[in-house]
């Protein structure tokens, strides 16, 4: 009986998988590396389930190059692109802020105010009282951080509105802009300092741009390894050696073609690439950090953020202070790009092309996603249409207009993709 229990259950261990073969069918999976052909179709299924990333403000930006360099040649010169590039990197600063709030839900209507006024602070103590500019400067973006610190207080604490507060500090900042300024109404900052140079002269060496042209790919490469190593590590499918060489080779390429053709003209300007360094600083803040992470938890779900032991209060604190700060910056590089701090500093439509250029660059009104580069591409979105128009000598209505249509186009594509990942999930 035993020896025909034991013939009998032999076929069906023989017939069943052996847990050498579990093993390595398991292993086989696990060491399978995604290839380019893989990284596109997980591209494309992303697409298909809403989250299109910042294809929609790439698309838009050729149109928009395309239409503006038929009707003007001009407008993709060296040398106007350079100018862009000057004009971009003050509201883009300040952009990187609205950043930061938007990604927790929230939002401050006070930068554009906050950034006049922290132009007229630097003017009044560097040029009237005589202090060191940098002096002068950190104190315009302590003063900044400390708006922003109140402003999370009063969320914090109170439980005020960040719509309410922000708005209160707008008036009560731009009071404060036309104290400091005083009957005068401005006050020209020197010509011929280190300060104004920078805002309007100075260009990065073309054996330096082209260095740091080589700096985003070398990063892709790397990280992108780290990462590598650490899915495999655990067990999961990575991304192929050689998708991670082609993004770095095809990132490296563009951008290396890009400085040589900002160089046939004056080259690229300093002023953008400091704009560009706090970029990639708060892309790696925000997509490789704890403080990150949360900030995009926060943003998707406070109650399950909360509940998930992180500090929201601490989050929102961060996030306010980081918008104030970089707005006072945005001001101070405003006044030297203008070589003078005025009254009329931070109004106009400072405020709105701020918000306006995270938005349509990718960052969502609703919390919870959005990226440092969409500041970059945003802004580069609304000068690229100011400048555009003025080379067509066309009315300034215009350019409010169609930032109006195209600010209200990327909140309809958000809107769109959002409804859209809700309904996948479900699926």
């Amino acid at each position: 009986m035993i020896k025909q229990t034991h013939g009998a259950a032999q076929p069906e261990k023989q017939g069943a998988p052996q847990p050498s073969t579990l093993l390595d069918r398991s292993d086989v999976r696990v060491k399978h590396s995604a290839g380019i052909g893989d990284s596109i179709a997980a591209f494309i299924n992303r697409v298909r389930s809403g989250d299109l990333g910042s294809l929609p403000v790439i698309a838009g930006l050729i149109i928009i190059w395309t239409v503006f360099t038929s009707l003007n040649p001009v407008f993709l010169s060296a040398n106007n692109l350079v100018n862009l590039l000057f004009d971009c990197s003050t509201v883009g600063v300040i952009s990187l802020g609205i950043v930061c709030v938007l990604l927790v839900g929230e939002i401050d209507l006070s930068v554009g105010s906050m950034s006049g006024f922290a132009s007229a602070l630097v003017g009044t103590l560097w040029v009237n009282e005589g202090w060191p500019v940098v002096l002068a400067i950190v104190a315009a973006i302590a003063i900044g951080a400390l708006i922003g610190a109140l402003y999370a207080l009063l969320l914090n604490r109170l439980g005020m509105p960040s719509f309410v507060s922000t708005l209160a500090g707008l008036l009560a900042i731009l009071g404060m802009q036309l104290y400091v300024l005083g009957t005068s109404g401005s006050i020209n900052l020197p010509y011929a300092s280190a300060m104004v140079n920078f805002g309007q002269l100075i260009i990065i060496p073309a054996v330096a741009s082209h260095i740091l042209a080589l700096l985003p790919g070398v990063m892709i490469l790397v990280l992108g390894l780290r990462t590598r190593e650490r899915r495999q590590a655990a067990r999961l499918s990575a991304p192929s050696l050689g998708s991670l060489l082609a993004r770095a080779v095809a990132i490296t390429v563009f951008l290396e073609i890009v400085v040589a053709y900002l160089d046939t003209g004056r080259g690229v300007p300093l002023m953008f690439g400091v704009f560009l360094a706090l970029t990639v600083a708060m892309d790696y803040a925000l997509t490789r950090t704890r403080w990150g992470r949360s900030m995009n938890a926060v943003g998707g779900n406070r109650e399950a953020a909360r509940r998930a032991g992180i500090k929201v209060g601490t989050i929102y604190t961060s996030a306010f202070v980081l918008c104030s700060s970089f707005a006072a910056l945005g001001g101070i590089l405003s006044a030297a790009r203008l070589a003078s701090a005025s009254q009329q500093a931070g109004t106009g439509d400072v405020n709105l092309n701020a918000i306006a250029a995270a938005v349509i660059g990718g960052t969502s009104l609703f919390g919870g996603r959005g990226s440092a580069y969409s500041a970059v591409l945003g802004i580069i979105v609304i000068q690229s249409i100011a400048s555009g128009l003025t080379l067509l000598n066309l009315s300034s209505s215009l350019r409010f207009m169609i930032t109006g249509a195209v600010l209200a186009i990327a909140v309809i594509v958000d809107s769109l993709a959002r409804q859209s990942r809700v309904s996948h999930g479900r699926a």
